[in-house]
This record gives structure tokens, C-alpha cells and sequence, in this order.
């Protein structure tokens, strides 16, 4: 279900991006890996909150979040940055 969602505001995001696109609105998907956020406190599930703990061993923290955020609306009005995936290096996937 997670998968499904995540794709799912993936595609309507990308059809915005390509609707406003013509009004000179700009929009970027920003997709991060593990960020250092009350996530793994949250997760009530004991086996699931186990292995989201330990994933988020390795998070990084969430001013990384905030400065791709900066990049993408700090380009001149000619860049579209259209999309921004990042994680961890130590994030195997």
C-alpha cells in the first residue's frame, strides 16, 4: 500500500508540474531517503517501528531536507528543477 500511494503522489505531482508549467509556476517532487524526524516513535507496530529504528540509525538530519528545499526555489527563473531524490549514503536503498 505504501508503494502504491508513494507512486501515486509521484504521478499527480508530475501531471501538475506539466499543467502549471505554461503559467510559469514551477514545482519539484523532493523524494528523501531516511531523515531524522519523530517517525520511529511513532510506529506502534513492534516489528515494523524494530526495523524503521534501526533504518533510521543512519538518518541524516532534517536541515539536509530543508537545503534541497533552499536549492530548488533559490534557481533563477529559467531552471526548473523538476525532481530531487536523495538518502543517506550509508541508505542501501
Amino acid at each position: 500500500m505504501y508503494a502504491a500511494t508513494k507512486h501515486a503522489v509521484r504521478v499527480i505531482s508530475e501531471g501538475l508540474r506539466q499543467e502549471v508549467k505554461p503559467y510559469g509556476i514551477r514545482s519539484t517532487i523532493i523524494s528523501p531517503g531516511a531523515v531524522a524526524t519523530e517517525l520511529p516513535e511513532s510506529i506502534t507496530e513492534p516489528d515494523v517501528a524494530e526495523r524503521i529504528r534501526k533504518l533510521y540509525e543512519i538518518a541524516i538530519p532534517a536541515d539536509a531536507f530543508a537545503r534541497a528545499v533552499a536549492f530548488a526555489m533559490s534557481q533563477p527563473e529559467d531552471v526548473d528543477i523538476n525532481e530531487i531524490l536523495f538518502r543517506p549514503t550509508r541508505q542501501e536503498y
